[in-house]
């Protein structure tokens, strides 16, 4: 069964950074893309950043420039993305959640961690 266990989320003051870990695990054969989503209240998931199994990546038009995303591939079967987060806002505030695309056609989601960025 396939796990998502993310880790990172907490609270920063404006312009500092965090860094958000997720790992996959449990039976996983191989992923195809990983990414990051965030949610507000009452409004839809959006994508935050993303990154395939060959590296290329695509983020968010309001985090780019600031946000980096990066992938550990097949370590002992277990895939973690990162996602670095510098220069945050206070406007970064949400629950973000992992996202992965496991082979074949599973997609898994993380239970989401909460980032809070005072101003």
């Amino acid at each position: 069964q396939v796990q998502l266990v993310e880790s990172g989320g907490g609270l920063v003051q404006a312009g500092g950074s965090l860094r958000l870990s997720c790992t996959a695990s449990g039976g996983i054969f191989s992923i195809d893309a990983m990414g990051w989503y965030r949610q507000a209240p009452g409004k839809q998931r959006e994508l935050v950043a993303v990154i395939t199994r060959g590296g290329s990546t695509n983020y968010a038009q309001s985090v780019k420039g600031r946000f980096t995303i990066s992938r550990d591939n097949a370590k002992n079967k277990v895939y973690t993305v990162y996602l670095q987060m510098n220069s945050l806002k206070p406007e970064d505030t949400t629950v973000y959640y992992c996202n992965a695309h496991v082979d074949p056609g599973l997609e898994v989601w993380g239970q989401g961690t909460l980032v809070t960025v005072s101003s």
